[in-house]
């Protein structure tokens, strides 16, 4: 499927989707939506791509759901009938093998804001605005905000945003958590992929996919059993491949490692355990 909502380009690992309507502050449309899908699809088959990023073209990241493209559609609504799962452009984030980095500027809106919240890492420009507006239009929070932004700055905080339909500068979404660096706008996405290339030179590509499933999935257990349980089981998995030799030796004789297994390929039998 060809891009036309998004433009992907991929360089030293790091793969950099943009959103690509800067006409109307990249609007969210169903397309766009699935063609996020399919790029991340082929992101998690491709072990060149190690971290992606987001951001958007323009002057904005994302103003909201195109009201054209039907009505109030947002991260959900149906897109599951179009290549996407039932949870939408949300589900399909958490669900990602790759870390995934939002780079934010500008108007961050609705959908905007949401499709953030599943991604690990959220750093914006000091001229950002977020606008968790819902209820101002008559909707709920969509693409499992409910779950995932209390998680991330308290149930109070959440509440306080969402009731009111509030928009949140840049650095009160510092000060709550929502993102944790705000910078000048020209040092937005060489910011992002500093912290893309740590991950790329420094980390095994299976341990990572491992990681980032057992970090979001554990840490919202009611107990720490599960998560006892599977992470020695994974590790003892690990323990036995030429990737745990490469990290000790690597370490060694002070230099990157040069991991050898591929997460397309070579996660263990374990996965996935939930």
């Amino acid at each position: 499927m060809a891009s036309e909502h998004i433009t992907t380009e991929l360089s030293e690992g790091i793969l950099t989707i943009t959103l690509n309507r800067p006409e109307k502050l990249n609007a969210f449309t169903t397309q766009m939506g699935q063609e996020i899908g399919a790029a991340l699809d082929r992101a998690d088959r491709d072990d060149d791509v190690r971290v992606v990023i987001f951001t958007g073209a323009g002057r904005g990241y994302c103003a909201g759901a195109d009201i054209s493209d039907g009505g109030s559609v947002g991260a959900g609504s149906g897109m599951e009938r179009k290549g996407l799962p039932p949870g939408g452009i949300g589900q399909r984030l958490f669900e990602s093998h790759k870390p995934l980095i939002a780079a934010i500027h500008g108007a961050a809106v609705g959908v905007g804001v949401t499709m953030t919240l599943p991604m690990d890492f959220r750093i914006c420009a000091q001229d950002t605005k977020f606008g968790l507006v819902f209820t101002r239009r008559g909707l709920v929070p969509e693409a499992g905000s409910a779950w995932f932004l209390p998680r991330i700055v308290g149930l109070p905080k959440a509440l306080e945003w969402v009731y009111a339909g509030r928009t949140v500068n840049a650095e009160d979404a510092r000060a709550a958590g929502l993102v944790s660096e705000v910078v000048p706008p020209d040092q937005l996405l060489p910011r992002a992929r500093a912290i893309a290339r740590e991950i790329a030179e420094n980390t095994a590509p299976v341990a990572t996919v491992l990681t980032r499933q057992l970090m979001w999935r554990a840490s919202a257990a009611p107990h720490p059993e599960g998560a006892l349980r599977v992470d020695s089981a994974l590790n003892l998995a690990l323990a036995q491949t030429a990737d745990v030799k490469e990290g000790f030796t690597a370490f060694r004789e002070k230099r990157l490692p040069r991991f050898p297994g591929r997460a397309s390929q070579d996660l263990p039998a374990l996965y996935p355990w939930w």
